[in-house]
């Protein structure tokens, strides 16, 4: 049987923090989606831990390269060599990382109520609730668009299946592939090709369907 979370101690500023982001009002346009990628100890979706965050706004359309957002999460024990070798953060990096409370409310301010973006959204939002209930105790539901799943929607024919298949289709280039923000920046490329001409509303069709299968 899974062991509750323990309510961490909050400060009376990080509580602050967390309040005003709460009390913001749900975003009412698409015109700010943001895109995102995150680094792990592994792919265990109830033991592994979260090591970094990377992401990027689109805007009006456009990717907002002035904006972005990358942070790593302190880690009490550093991750695997052999996890190293695949994100390359170092153990040093993973050492001097922000304390986790903080870094997830750098990554809320950041977020606003804009919808988030991802490729295989499920991983994506199963490791950051569950940092945002061990951290900062409360559960964190928002609107996801999984482009794993819309990709192959708008394009059927074309049976890719990852991130990196559908990024050299459309010639769309990642120098530092799990680099959460790097990764973060080639999907938010791929959401601009899937918003393109009639696209869109066929794409906001397919987040609505799916809006319903997440909890």
């Amino acid at each position: 049987m899974r062991m509750p979370f323990a309510r961490p101690g909050l400060s009376r500023k990080q509580k602050d923090r967390l309040n005003v982001w709460r009390s913001l009002p749900d975003a009412k346009s698409d015109m700010r989606i943001v895109v995102l990628d995150v680094e792990t100890t592994g792919l265990d979706l109830v033991r592994d831990r979260l090591i970094s965050i990377g992401a990027v706004a689109v805007v009006n359309g456009r990717i907002a390269l002035s904006e972005g957002f990358s942070v790593v999460l302190k880690q009490g024990e550093v991750s695997s060599r052999e996890n190293i070798l695949i994100h390359g953060i170092t153990g040093d990096a993973q050492r001097d990382g922000l304390p986790p409370a903080d870094a997830l409310l750098d990554f809320l301010e950041y977020l606003g109520k804009s919808p988030l973006a991802a490729f295989h959204a499920e991983f994506d939002e199963t490791m950051i609730r569950r940092a945002m209930k061990e951290y900062l105790g409360f559960s964190f539901r928002h609107r996801w668009l999984d482009l794993a799943y819309a990709l192959p929607a708008l394009w059927p024919d074309l049976r890719l299946k990852s991130l990196d298949e559908w990024a050299a289709h459309f010639s769309i280039g990642n120098d530092e592939r799990h680099n959460a923000a790097s990764d973060a920046l080639a999907t938010a490329e791929l959401l601009l090709v899937a918003m393109k001409g009639r696209n869109y509303g066929r794409l906001k069709s397919i987040a609505r369907r799916r809006a319903l299968e997440y909890p």
